[in-house]
């Protein structure tokens, strides 16, 4: 018996030492429930309960995050993997859309819409400055307009712009995060200018070569400076789709935020994605979801929606449907280029976000799209600049059909084969092209509205239309394999006007 108590002894006390640090573990954790993720925040009883004026029920404060300092960077390995395609995951958090009031868009044609072509001269920037004006409307839907300040031809041409008087779009600056880039802002008296602020580890770390906090506090130094000499700032987040949103983005936001409040200015942010890595996806993860990053900067680190704005690039084809998302989920303001115009695959196209923002509101606000199209011709009759021809909107082939059956519903009704009114739109009658596989129908309409016959239009049987087809059935028959031009088809035209004895038209 003493042997066996000698024995169970130990064991039992070593089994109620075990539950003991159980039970203050769990006493712990359960302590710590009621704390929030962020290190250190606020007791959950005492965060403040409030109204949540869109859509009138009680709300939790949401915590505020604070920097998380780490000695080897966070490069997402798990969604990034460098030799394998990037992954999406997703964690089935759903945030509600948050409609801003007033959506607007932003012009970066003449900031990286040159970093990926060759310069634009002086009177060419004035010139497409001039377009965007009567683009935008009176309302300014096309909010502002940032330039480089590098070179003496962007300084002029931002003098020159200045000089036209306009009150949109707006003139600001784009600058990297340099006291010596800054004197360019102070030298020209811009009202507001862009910030490079890269916030992705693969920047800080390496790139710039710092730890999360020296880059947070060299930012902050920049943005005070700037702020200092009455200037709004706007911070670029760099690389936000790669970077780590609670542990480093929200923590710099909150206190720009305060910045912001100290001086009574404002600070922007646009959200930059920088690699066109972002996805719209409901439930999809940070620091991917744009939906998730968008209500990350809006709800935690408290970023009013008027001052909040979307960067995209188009790498894996979302550059647009990723800014329509951030507009729907509370950012007030997208930024884009002309064409989409940008580095490598190019940004966000300008003249997709018009259309974006009328099918979103209902009304174009002003807007003259027929510009678009000026637009267009301007840069491939001036600039030399040839826009891919099935490109919405503007390529030459964007309302133009070959197939017989689709001109024959044009002639039909319009509205069958054409998105809407492009004529009325962008000045773009909708057109067919003569091919093999036109038809009796292309032909006629071709003929139509080539020349403008409403009152007179031919049909699909007219001895006109029926003897061009024969011709482009031989073309094609002959071994012919290119479209026919609208010089041989009008030279054919009067071939036969003048052998069926026609003299109108």
């Amino acid at each position: 018996m003493p042997i066996i108590k000698g024995f169970i002894w130990p064991f039992l006390l070593q089994n109620i030492r075990l539950t003991l640090a159980v039970l203050l573990y769990t006493i712990i954790q359960t302590k710590n429930a009621y704390k929030i993720k962020g290190n250190g925040d606020k007791l959950m009883e005492q965060r403040k309960v409030f109204i949540n004026p869109q859509n009138n029920l009680l709300q939790l404060e949401e915590p505020i995050y604070k920097l998380v300092e780490v000695d080897q960077p966070n490069t997402f390995r798990n969604l990034f993997p460098y030799d394998e395609i990037p992954k999406i995951a997703f964690n089935d958090r759903i945030v509600p859309h948050n409609f801003p009031d007033e959506i607007f868009i932003t012009d970066t044609t003449f900031r990286d819409g040159q970093q990926s072509r060759a310069p634009y001269t002086t009177e060419q920037i004035v010139t497409i400055y001039d377009y965007l004006h009567r683009l935008g409307g009176p309302k300014g839907i096309i909010r502002q307009c940032e330039f480089f300040l590098y070179s003496k031809k962007d300084r002029d041409a931002v003098y020159k712009c200045m000089e036209k008087g306009y009150k949109f779009p707006e003139i600001t600056s784009w600058i990297r995060a340099s006291k010596k880039d800054f004197e360019l802002v102070k030298e020209i008296g811009m009202k507001e200018t862009g910030i490079l602020v890269s916030c992705s580890d693969y920047h800080i770390f390496y790139k710039m070569k710092m730890t999360r906090r020296k880059a947070m506090e060299h930012y902050l130094n920049i943005v005070r400076e700037c702020l200092d000499t009455g200037i709004a700032a706007r911070c670029h987040l760099e690389d936000i789709t790669r970077s780590d949103i609670h542990g480093f983005v929200i923590p710099l936001c909150y206190e720009l935020m305060k910045l912001s409040k100290e001086y009574n200015l404002p600070v922007k942010i646009r959200a930059c994605d920088t690699m066109g890595y972002g996805v719209n996806f409901p439930g999809a993860v940070i620091p991917r979801s744009v939906q998730g990053i968008i209500y990350g900067l809006i709800s935690h680190a408290g970023v009013p929606s008027k001052w909040l704005e979307w960067h995209g690039h188009n790498d894996f084809y979302k550059a647009v449907v990723n800014s329509t998302t951030a507009w729907l989920y509370g950012a007030a303001a997208v930024n884009c280029s002309l064409f989409g115009i940008g580095e490598r695959t190019g940004n966000t196209p300008l003249e997709a976000m018009v259309f974006e923002y009328a099918q979103l509101k209902g009304s174009l606000d002003g807007m003259d799209t027929t510009v678009i199209t000026e637009l267009a011709q301007y840069y491939e009759k001036e600039i030399g600049y040839k826009l891919p021809s099935r490109t919405p909107f503007v390529g030459q082939n964007f309302n133009v059909t070959r197939a017989g059956i689709h001109a024959d519903g044009l002639l039909k009704n319009e509205e069958i084969y054409n998105i809407f009114d492009t004529e009325k739109f962008l000045n773009r009658p909708v057109r067919v092209a003569i091919s093999n596989t036109s038809g009796l129908a292309g032909i006629a309409h071709w003929i139509n509205s080539y020349f403008n016959l409403k009152d007179k239009a031919v049909d699909k049987n007219d001895p006109l239309v029926v003897k061009v087809k024969e011709w482009v059935d031989k073309e094609y028959e002959e071994g012919r394999v290119t479209v026919i031009t609208d010089e041989e088809i009008l030279s054919q035209i009067s071939k036969v006007k003048k052998e069926l004895g026609i003299d109108t038209w």
